[in-house]
C-alpha cells in the first residue's frame, strides 16, 4: 500500500501518520511534534523539503512507507498469524527494513498461488534486533520446538554454540533451495558463498561501504579501502554502525581475518560515534563531532544527492558483508521445498537486489555490481574456528582501541 507521495505537505503527513515523527527528526526536521511548527510546515511539500535537505525523495518515501506499514494493520500483506505452528509451516526471522514490505507482499502472492502451503510467519523488521529471536532459539532445547524456517542476517545467531550452532552440529538443517550454483558475483575465483556442507542457504548479502564527507576530509587522502581507513590520520573521525549488530560483527570479523587483531584495535581508535544509518546520511548537517567517514549499509547511499558534500565509496579491498541466511529443517524437506525455492528464487532475488541493494545470490539476477569486490571470511574459516568466541574477542579489542584515544 502507498501511503505517501511527494506532493503531500509535512503537516499532512505528520498528523495522518504520527509514527513518522521520529524519522523526520532523525533527518533534521526539528519540532514537528509541536502544532505551531506543523502549521508552518503545512506550506511545504515533501518534495521541496527533501530538496532543501538534499535528500533522495524516492528512498526517503520508501523508509516512510516501511515505518507506517510496521505500525498499521497491514492485512493486505500479512499472512494468517492466528494459525498455530503445528497447523502449518512456521517461519521466523528478520527482514531488512527497506524490503520488508515488498517481501511480505510477495509472500502473500505465494500463499494465494499455493493455498495448500499454510504459512505461519513472524518476520519482523531488522531494526527490531535479534534478541527476541535469540531468546526463542535458546528456549528451543529440542529441534521439534524450533521454527521450520529461519531467515536473518549476520554470524552470531547462526554459528554460536548456544544458538543455532548446536542444532547445526546435529545436522538439523539442509539447503533445499535447489540453487546449485550461486550468482557469478559470489561464485568465482575470489569468493564462494555457497555452503560446501549443504546445511545453510544464503539469499543475499548486506555490504558495508563508506560515506565520506569531503568538506571534513581536510588534507587527509580520500579513503578508498579499509586499509586506508586504518591510517592513524582517521583516528576519532569515523562513525560505525555499532547498534546494527549484524553488520558491525561482519565488519569486525572480516577485518580480523583479513588484517589481524591490531587492525581491529585500530578500527576502534577511529571511532568517533555510533550512528543509525538514517542519521549517517545527514551527518554533514551535524553541528559538532562531524564524522569524516561513516560506514553504512550500501542501501542508504541511495539517499545521497550528487551535488552534496557526501561521497559514497565501495572499499577497493572489498565491502565487508553480512550474509542473509536461511535455515530449513531437513526432516520437513518435502513440505518446505516449495517455500524454500520461492525465497531463493528470481522474484525475491530481484526485490533484494534491485529495491534494497542487497546483492542476491540467485544466478539469474543482475546485481549491477561491475567489478566490485567483497570481503568474506570464507566457509573454511567459519568451520575451522569458534565464530562466537572470535566475535566476542573482536568486540573486546575494538573497544579497547576506542578507549585508548578518548
Amino acid at each position: 500500500m502507498k501511503y505517501i507521495n511527494e506532493k503531500m505537505n509535512l503537516k499532512e503527513i505528520i498528523e495522518k501518520y504520527p509514527e513518522t515523527i521520529d524519522f523526520f527528526t532523525s533527518k533534521g526536521f526539528k519540532d514537528l511534534d509541536k502544532a505551531e511548527v506543523r502549521d508552518k510546515a503545512g506550506k511545504i511539500s515533501l518534495k521541496l523539503a527533501l530538496s532543501m535537505k538534499k535528500l533522495s525523495s524516492d528512498t526517503f518515501i520508501e523508509m516512510l512507507e516501511e515505518i507506517i506499514s510496521q505500525n498499521r494493520d497491514s492485512a493486505d500483506i500479512t499472512l494468517n498469524e492466528s494459525i498455530k505452528k503445528e497447523d502449518g509451516i512456521s517461519v521466523m526471522g528478520l527482514l531488512p527494513c527497506p524490503v520488508r514490505i515488498p517481501l511480505l507482499e510477495a509472500m502473500t502472492e505465494f500463499q494465494k498461488e499455493n493455498p495448500e502451503a499454510v504459512v505461519n510467519h513472524e518476520l519482523k523488521a531488522a531494526s527490531q534486533g535479534l534478541d527476541w529471536l535469540k531468546e526463542d532459539v535458546i528456549k528451543a532445547n529440542h529441534p521439534e520446538k524450533l521454527a521450520d524456517v529461519f531467515i536473518s542476517a549476520g554470524f552470531d545467531l547462526f554459528f554460536e554454540e548456544e544458538l543455532m550452532g548446536k542444532f547445526k552440529k546435529d545436522k538439523i538443517f539442509k539447503d533445499i533451495t535447489g540453487v546449485n550454483e550461486y550468482n557469478k558475483d559470489f561464485n568465482n575465483e575470489k569468493i564462494s558463498l555457497k555452503d560446501p556442507e549443504g546445511d545453510y542457504s544464503m539469499l543475499a548479502v548486506v555490504p558495508a561501504v563508506f560515506l565520506v564527507n569531503k568538506e571534513e576530509l581536510g588534507d587527509r587522502p580520500f579513503p578508498k579501502s579499509w586499509k586506508d581507513l586504518l591510517d592513524p590520520a582517521f583516528e576519532k573521525s569515523v562513525s560505525l554502525p555499532i547498534s546494527d549488530f549484524d553488520l558491525f560483527n561482519a565488519i569486525l570479523i572480516s577485518i580480523y581475518k583479513e588484517y589481524g587483531e591490531d587492525a581491529v584495535k585500530q578500527l576502534g581508535r577511529t571511532l568517533l560515534q555510533n550512528l543509525h544509518p538514517s542519521q549517517m546520511v545527514k551527518s554533514d548537517k551535524m553541528k559538532v563531532n562531524k564524522p569524516v567517514v561513516t560506514i553504512m549499509p550500501y542501501f542508504f547511499t541511495k539517499m545521497i544527492k550528487e551535488d552534496g558534500p557526501m561521497a559514497a565509496q565501495w572499499p577497493e579491498d572489498g565491502a565487508a558483508i553480512s550474509p542473509i541466511f536461511m535455515l530449513t529443517k531437513e526432516e520437513k524437506e518435502e513440505e518446505l521445498k516449495g517455500l524454500a525455492e520461492f525465497f531463493a528464487g528470481e522474484k525475491i532475488g530481484k526485490i533484494l537486489s534491485h529495491q534494497g541493494l542487497f546483492p542476491s545470490v540467485n544466478p539469474t539476477v543482475e546485481n549491477n555490481l561491475g567489478d566490485k569486490k567483497f570481503m568474506w571470511v570464507g566457509w573454511d574459516y567459519i568451520y575451522q574456528n569458534d565464530i562466537g568466541a572470535i566475535l566476542k574477542h573482536c568486540e573486546e579489542i575494538f573497544f579497547q582501541g576506542a578507549e585508548e584515544v578518548k
